[in-house]
């Protein structure tokens, strides 16, 4: 039938030489990473750089339990968390607003990032006095009674910079559908998990072992960072550039490149009207409940019971390995038509080390 065609067009045999070879190169192209290497670290290096703010929220906690702070407060500054848990309300806005000839992920991504390192600057300035740290002038063996810390601006401030975090996840999350070749989108999710992984461990582990041994202060840490942030953004701004992203290949392109916010709100709200996610929603809201106490509070009771605070971080550095490989391991089972199924399924181990952790606490 081929040879047909070709013989009976004009020009045929070269339109089917060329349609063989446009093949062999779609074939040539869908090989490995080949072409992705530096989006991927780049990738990479985003995520990791959106993982030290939650890691230096973790160490929080750690550093006000030798300050007389009640498991109440302790639990008030948890909120602090919470944008990384409702970032779906404003992601449409990141989506649908943006400055074309800069690009639609960058002109969020920029300047939220500067926001993050000058945030980072600010909080280096006052955070010992947020912490309730004694005023660095004093003089030695003068008597001043201790300042309890103020966990209203402590939670507010690291709020604020979780949400900035937040919203720099919503347009790195959506630069890497463009930024990397069809085939290789999967690995978007693996960067996310390894490098918000890694960023979690310089912010918390890392810095508590650093600081437990005097090698630094929160406040030198974080003018580090504000640092990192505001050099890595100038590079990105300068040399990583957006491709323009092509809908002419969807059934419903002139729908889908011109969305603005109310549609894109229009189509969230249609997506959450889908059979299956009531029961999605519920499991994932309620999910956590059984041993939300036991990951938050194992740590304060060891530190409180006089374990060290370098210590109690180190416990962390065996399961960042696991962390880092677990998603490239379990990625064939995730990514099939049951992908939940690994997470239902780890939900009953989890909630059997409740007791145990009790006992060892206890």
């Amino acid at each position: 039938m081929v040879e047909l065609r070709s013989r009976s067009a004009p020009g045929g045999e070269n339109k089917l030489d060329h349609q063989m070879s446009s093949d062999k190169n779609t074939d040539s192209e869908k090989k490995g990473v080949k072409g992705d290497v530096q989006n991927i670290l780049v990738l990479l290096f985003l995520y990791i750089l959106q993982g030290i703010p939650l890691g230096l929220a973790a160490a929080i906690p750690l550093i006000l339990t030798n300050r007389n702070v009640s498991y109440k407060q302790q639990a008030e500054f948890s909120f602090s968390y919470w944008p990384f848990s409702v970032k779906l309300l404003w992601a449409p806005i990141v989506d649908s607003c943006f400055v074309k000839s800069f690009g639609r992920r960058k002109s969020w991504l920029v300047p939220i990032q500067y926001l993050i390192g000058v945030t980072m600057y600010v909080l280096s300035h006052n955070v010992n006095y947020y912490l309730g740290e004694p005023e660095p002038g004093a003089e030695e063996g003068a008597t001043s009674e201790p300042r309890e810390p103020n966990l209203t601006m402590l939670t507010a401030m690291f709020f604020f910079l979780n949400f900035l975090a937040a919203t720099q996840d919503i347009a790195v999350d959506g630069w890497a559908l463009t930024m990397l070749q069809k085939h290789n989108v999967g690995y978007a999710s693996t960067c996310n998990s390894v490098g918000q992984t890694a960023g979690y461990f310089m912010g918390y582990v890392f810095f508590m072992a650093l600081e437990s041994y005097g090698y630094v202060t929160l406040p030198g840490f974080l003018k580090f960072w504000a640092v990192v942030f505001t050099i890595a953004t100038t590079l990105v701004a300068v040399l990583k550039h957006e491709k323009e992203e092509d809908f002419s290949q969807h059934e419903d392109s002139e729908e889908i490149g011109d969305l603005g916010v109310v549609d894109t709100y229009k189509l969230l709200v249609s997506i959450l009207k889908l059979g299956v996610m009531p029961a999605t929603i519920a499991m994932l809201l309620t999910s956590k409940i059984g041993f939300a106490a036991t990951d938050a509070v194992t740590g304060l009771k060891l530190v409180e019971k006089g374990v060290p605070k370098d210590k109690l971080a180190m416990l962390a550095i065996p399961m960042i390995p696991l962390q880092i490989i677990l998603p490239w391991v379990i990625s064939k089972y995730t990514s099939g038509p049951r992908p939940m199924d690994v997470f239902t399924k780890a939900i009953p181990a989890r909630l059997a080390m409740g007791p145990v952790m009790a006992w060892l606490v206890y």
